[in-house]
């Protein structure tokens, strides 16, 4: 199978560190946001073609594209990509605004294509044990305690480098939590609350959100965002069930008590991004809906949606 990668950034990185690990994938083309960046990566990676333009980086011959561009860009890119003919993954938020999503699942019924949101929190082997658990009946949450904390008063990416777009805690961080807590419950989020502290003067946008979730049998989740926090990286999730406390850590999962649970069993990988991968090729392969496709997205977008008209104070 033949991919095209629109993204070079970090997480266009994650994604050619994970196809390296997938037997018959190719990466055939890389689009950057310069040529000379694009090149940089297509030589690291040995990719064979290069530009700055999707519209002719769709003329190769590919089966695919994984967009891990601007979030601003992810609607019309992958709108151009099933166009043409094309299979796509968009990278987490799928669009920044719910009509951007809803034309997103609009096009891929009437091309027909597989396109699929990088919610890769649903294939972390830590969740998925979480997940196994309560499909199985032996767990069922009464609350998800998250904590999304990141050190960003800068406009850096994940490796330090300057960005050509500005994040946002709602529309991208959030949405992970959002989408993994109606995944794992099972259920619909009928109840949302929010609040934001004080926006940035130069990026504007809030620095530090609070939302509350809760789902039709009663579940909640507390969610706490901030791009002010001096410490770890990244997002800690704290499953409080019926049968247990579990604190999941990207791909790593522990007791209530800190100690470790094995998950090296659950899945082919360790790596949540190169599984994540792997449904969307299986996806295109047999001619299925992946998990986490537009389609499933959509519900977290509208919740998203739902949580920017409370901020707005609608």
């Amino acid at each position: 199978m033949k991919i095209g990668l629109v993204g070079n950034g970090a997480f266009g990185i994650k994604h050619l560190d994970a196809l390296k690990e997938i037997d018959n994938v190719d990466v055939v083309s890389i689009v950057g946001r310069t040529v000379e960046s694009a090149k940089e990566t297509a030589e690291k990676y040995g990719v064979p073609h290069y530009t700055e333009s999707l519209t002719e980086s769709l003329k190769e011959e590919m089966d695919a594209v994984i967009i891990a561009s601007p979030t601003q860009l992810h609607a019309e890119q992958a709108i151009e990509i099933m166009k043409s003919g094309k299979h796509v993954m968009i990278e987490i938020p799928m669009a920044d605004s719910i009509e951007d999503a809803q034309a997103i699942v609009d096009c891929q019924k009437e091309t027909g294509m597989v396109a699929m949101a990088g919610h890769t929190r649903r294939f972390n082997p830590s969740h998925q044990w979480v997940h196994n658990k309560i499909k199985s009946g032996e767990l069922n949450i009464q609350q998800m305690d998250v904590q999304t904390y990141f050190f960003r008063r800068t406009n850096t990416n994940a490796l330090g480098q300057p960005r050509s777009w500005t994040d946002h805690l709602l529309w991208h961080h959030a949405c992970h939590t959002v989408d993994l807590f109606a995944y794992q419950t099972g259920e619909e989020i009928v109840e949302v609350q929010a609040m934001e502290g004080p926006k940035h003067p130069e990026l504007g946008i809030a620095m530090d959100m609070s939302i509350g979730l809760k789902s039709a049998s009663g579940a909640i989740c507390t969610l706490s965002l901030s791009f002010n926090n001096d410490g770890p990286l990244g997002t800690f999730f704290r499953y409080i069930c019926d049968n247990g406390t579990y604190l999941a850590r990207y791909d790593d999962l522990f007791d209530g008590k800190e100690n470790q649970i094995d998950v090296s069993k659950v899945a082919v990988s360790m790596n949540g991004i190169e599984l994540q991968d792997r449904e969307f090729i299986s996806a295109i392969r047999e001619g299925k809906e992946p998990n986490s496709s537009v389609q499933q997205a959509l519900s977290a977008m509208k919740i998203l949606d739902a949580l920017e008209q409370k901020l707005e104070g609608k």
